[in-house]
């Protein structure tokens, strides 16, 4: 005897109560956000005192126990493997002792922010998707180009990080330029040595691999000299070629430098370059007083980028890209589908969809506006103030350790030295020496290259380090140093 196949009622009827299942209801959701709470709360409560790196045999491989499986485990258990393989190994960017890279932040608004965008899952890509979220991130894109100086016609977005918002930025030049793929190879773009390595990957990502970088001298503290560029330009124009592209730094990862960008600016513009700012790590400094004053040259610039989770220290995944001219970053990004007819209906506002290659997107905008409408821009000034005034005295008490050589005065919140004992080759001795820092984890500080030696790096930028750290970072190396003198 055959049975008859369910009815497509019952056959719903069974999907959806199987469904449901992802729908917890509210005493299940409050059961899941206490212990979920309650654990950020002793992740907070134990960054005083816990280490900025931690070495660990397992390097977080108890989570392959853990494979994707028909049916769910118990949010406890899933804590317990986060704390043990995800939390603990490694760098802890939360820590006010992470003192290498650039640090940023996380700070605590912002995730009550994430929470909800979330939880409600606003799309802020399109302002007739979401009006008040595209208006919050316009908003923010205004605030920032008032920062910098930029025109009431400037545009941007707020990106995933300073890598997108560079492409998007070089595709703009690109574009605003007529670099079509005949005119690449005779199109060339200008940097330093010390420009972010992500702008060579855009340069790449952006179709532009063939075209001519030149790479501009440096004065003794990393900067680009302008006279050499205005050279190079020149001679390349007299060749033939077109200069396309100039990309100067508001504040270099590996030394902190800010190029003279005034001067750039002009030398760019009088051979018809777009001149574009990396000001991801430095740019925020404008807010401070001690901003060293190339930086107040920005909007001079045809297009620049701020991290706000670094300067502003939001968690990761907050860049943003400033075009003074937002119709070119329009014409650049701006495309159409037969499915998308309805949300031309509303353009009051300009929609974040049509000035970045995203379409699909976080609401980024609301850990952004929640931290600065709570607390307003006095602290986060301070906060940057003192990062740079923390380096100065970190600068200034090396002197006290004994063969520490110190790179240029800080010109932002990185410090660049090492330590060169006499009689010893410097550069296995600094290897050894930051690899001992890392492995003490106390604070976390890195290595870098520079002019083929060996150097080590502070970067105070995180927002929960303050003179107490810097004491703790020279006291590591104080011992260190004792450790290596005695080898």
């Amino acid at each position: 005897m055959t049975t008859s196949p369910p009815s497509l009622e019952d056959r719903l009827a069974q999907l959806e109560s199987e469904a449901r299942r992802l729908e917890p209801g509210p005493d299940a959701r409050g059961r899941m956000r206490d212990r979920v709470v309650a654990q950020t709360e002793i992740f907070l409560e134990s960054l005083e005192g816990g280490k900025a790196y931690v070495v660990t045999d397992h390097k977080g491989s108890g989570l392959l126990d853990l494979a994707i499986q028909e049916e769910g485990r118990p949010i406890e258990a899933l804590l317990q493997s986060w704390t043990r393989d995800v939390e603990t190994p490694g760098l802890n960017p939360a820590s006010g002792g992470h003192l290498g890279y650039i640090p940023g932040g996380g700070l605590y608004p912002s995730s009550l922010a994430d929470y909800l965008a979330a939880v409600t899952n606003r799309y802020a890509g399109v302002f007739f998707a979401s009006p008040g979220a595209v208006r919050m991130e316009n908003l923010l894109i205004r605030w920032m180009a008032d920062l910098i100086g930029y025109p009431e016609e400037a545009g941007g977005d707020l990106s995933s990080g300073g890598s997108i918002a560079n492409l998007t930025a070089i595709v703009t030049a690109r574009e605003a330029k007529g670099i079509t793929s005949g005119r690449v190879r005779q199109s060339v773009i200008y940097a330093t040595d010390q420009v972010h390595h992500c702008v060579g990957k855009a340069i790449g990502i952006a179709g532009l691999k063939e075209a001519p970088v030149r790479r501009i001298p440096m004065d003794d503290r990393f900067r680009m000299v302008p006279t050499a560029l205005a050279r190079q330009m020149d001679a390349d124009r007299d060749h033939g070629l077109d200069p396309f592209l100039v990309v100067a730094s508001g504040g270099t990862t590996d030394t902190g430098a800010v190029d003279p960008i005034g001067d750039i600016a002009e030398i760019a513009h009088e051979h018809g370059a777009w001149f574009h700012v990396d000001a991801a790590y430095g740019g925020f400094f404008l807010l401070t007083p001690e901003a060293p004053e190339p930086l107040r040259a920005l909007h001079q610039a045809d297009s620049v980028v701020l991290d706000p989770h670094k300067g502003l220290f939001l968690p990761y995944g907050s860049g943003a890209l400033l075009v003074r001219d937002r119709e070119l970053l329009y014409r650049a990004h701006r495309y159409d589908a037969n499915y998308m007819q309805d949300t031309h209906r509303s353009r009051e506002e300009p929609s974040p969809a049509d000035h970045s290659p995203e379409l699909t997107r976080h609401f980024r905008g609301l850990r952004f506006w929640l931290p600065l409408q709570l607390f307003g821009v006095a602290p986060f000034r301070a906060c940057l103030s003192e990062k740079i005034w923390l380096t100065r005295y970190f600068y200034e008490r090396l002197r006290d350790i004994p063969h520490m050589e110190l790179g240029p005065d800080p010109e932002l919140s990185v410090c660049l030295f090492r330590h060169v004992p006499p009689g010893k080759d410097a550069d296995p001795v600094n290897a050894r020496l930051i690899e001992a820092v890392q492995t003490d984890g106390r604070v976390f500080m890195s290595s870098t290259h520079v002019n083929g030696s060996h150097w080590l790096r502070l970067a105070a930028l995180a927002f929960r380090t303050h003179k107490s750290t810097i004491d703790q970072a020279l006291d590591v190396l104080r011992e260190l140093v004792e450790e290596e003198a005695e080898r």
